[in-house]
């Protein structure tokens, strides 16, 4: 059985749902976990500029003291229920490293858990897309590349740089949602596979002794529907002895550990 949800979001999410921290821990403790991770999307860079429409990829910056106020008070309330981790999933913004580092060099101390996801790609023109978007700007982003197989690449190269980079001592070791790049795969084929690109990958995460954060949100995305990473490489990361992390990456308390029975034989 697994005990613990790694990857959930609160309503400090502008793109998430309104329900309160308490319903996600009352839900957490219903179901049984011994454990729950905040780890909400840390504030962009103030002088990156958010790509999408709405401007709600990440958490306001702003709202970042009383996001961390109030998961400490949470943490001290359900004490005695529920271990409750507070953190951060953070953007591996390529060209804003330093941003980066200065942000975890501030927080870092405060935290108990974090993630390092790309949903942002540096484009050929300096410019940033978010490749999870929607499916149509996926096709944008792939039109502008040139092809399907190019944004695979261009994702698999700044995974990469993500693992690569230094952070500073506080860089997140859990690699997030690492096949994200396949939300919109029944869309988008491919008519190649990144295997060597991911081996690549998977060897690095190994020898830096990172971990995978195993994402379950995948199987619900409706030109997805598989596990993020998928079942080939979450093999290959257990030859490789990498720790894998359960995650629902909830935005809403409902679907708390929502698939973590398609996972569990993973993780045993």
């Amino acid at each position: 059985m697994i005990l613990g949800d790694y990857h959930v979001h609160t309503p400090y999410c502008p793109h998430g749902s309104t329900d309160r921290w308490e319903q996600y821990i009352i839900k957490a403790i219903e179901l049984g976990l011994e454990e729950i991770s905040f780890t909400e999307h840390a504030p962009l860079p103030e002088s990156f500029e958010d790509p999408v429409p709405e401007k709600d990829s990440a958490m306001n910056r702003h709202a970042l003291e009383s996001y961390l106020a109030e998961g400490l008070t949470l943490k001290q309330q359900f004490a005695s229920d529920i271990k409750i981790n507070l953190g951060f999933e953070l953007d591996y913004l390529e060209g804003y490293e330093f941003e980066t580092s200065q942000f975890l060099n501030t927080y870092g101390e405060v935290i108990d858990d974090a993630i390092l996801s790309v949903h942002m790609l540096r484009l050929a023109t300096n410019h940033y897309a978010c490749l999870d978007y929607s499916a149509d700007h996926f096709g944008e982003i792939a039109n502008q590349l040139g092809s399907t197989e190019q944004v695979y690449d261009l994702y698999y190269r700044t995974i990469e740089k993500a693992v690569c980079a230094d952070l500073g001592k506080y860089k997140p070791t859990r690699i997030g949602h690492l096949t994200l790049i396949e939300k919109f795969k029944q869309k988008y084929p491919l008519t190649k596979d990144n295997s060597d690109q991911i081996e690549q990958i998977l060897r690095l995460i190994k020898d830096k002794q990172y971990c995978l954060d195993i994402n379950t949100a995948g199987l619900y995305k409706p030109d997805c529907l598989s596990i993020y990473p998928n079942k080939k490489v979450i093999q290959r990361a257990k030859e490789l002895f990498i720790p894998l992390v359960p995650g629902s990456d909830s935005h809403e308390a409902a679907t708390l550990t929502r698939g973590f029975q398609l996972i569990s034989p993973y993780l045993d």
